[in-house]
């Protein structure tokens, strides 16, 4: 088998199963357990899978720039936005993590909600500034241009102020055995400074971010009182995470 072929053929068995193990790889396509791993290497150097010890996962599409992630599954995230926003009660302090699915949501909240939304998101920011009822608090620190949101120590000292109600965090990668992962170090610590100051910490995940990696683990999945998701995910999909006692809701009208 070509070099092509074995490649192409592993990231068929890995959009199929989920994640492949170099051993298992190694004795269907009868090569060496060193030619697999060349293989992955150089598959995850083209951003095709995530290497993890044994093998390699599945990336997820969060891993791309804010640009073309606001073209990725929009009816989707519009589902999973107007799903979320009926989480959020009057007069309760809310983070609302950056992400082009937090900003649906944004976009979602009803014109007549009191509350204060704590954001490091410019773009969710902009999106509630004409909102007659919602106080904003924006978050400093370094702009992260690849995901605009800010970042660094200035973002996690602030945080460390804040005691909200519920935290809407936006997931770039979920699995059931990584967890919350993320491609920037800095914004795996913000990540995890609004999960320590909330009291309810809900996760919006499109379907093609579920089962996959990123290089930065936020924290493990326990920590979500709930995953949103699109109604499209199946409960095949989602027998992992509920076995780890999540609560899935898929649909808008709860």
């Amino acid at each position: 088998m070509l070099t092509a072929e074995r490649r192409q053929f592993i990231l068929e068995v890995l959009q199929r199963e989920k994640k492949v193990l170099s051993s298992e790889l190694s004795t269907v396509l009868k090569v060496s357990e060193d030619t697999v791993r060349r293989d992955l290497r150089e598959l995850a150097e083209l951003n095709l899978l995530h290497r993890v010890h044994g093998g390699a996962l599945l990336i997820s599409p969060g891993t791309a720039s804010y640009a073309d992630r606001q073209k990725q599954a929009p009816q989707e995230k519009e589902v999973i936005a107007r799903t979320a926003a009926k989480l959020v009660r009057p007069g309760q302090v809310v983070i609302l993590d950056g992400g082009t699915t937090t900003l649906q949501l944004a976009r979602h909240l009803p014109l007549d909600l009191q509350a204060t939304i704590i954001t490091n998101s410019p773009p969710i920011s902009i999106a509630l500034a004409d909102h007659p009822q919602i106080e904003v608090v924006m978050l400093g620190g370094q702009l992260y241009k690849k995901a605009l949101v800010n970042v660094g120590a200035a973002t996690v000292e602030a945080l460390q102020m804040i005691r909200a109600d519920i935290c809407f965090l936006g997931v770039c990668s979920l699995h059931p055995d990584v967890g919350i992962s993320v491609s920037n170090l800095n914004e795996a610590y913000v990540k995890r400074a609004m999960i320590s100051r909330s009291a309810e910490i809900v996760g919006l995940v499109t379907a093609a971010k579920l089962d996959t990696a990123a290089s930065y683990v936020v924290e493990s999945i326990q920590v979500l009182t709930y995953l949103v998701t699109a109604p499209t995910v199946t409960n095949e999909m989602l027998t992992a995470y509920q076995r780890l006692g999540l609560t899935a809701i898929r649909d808008e009208f709860i």
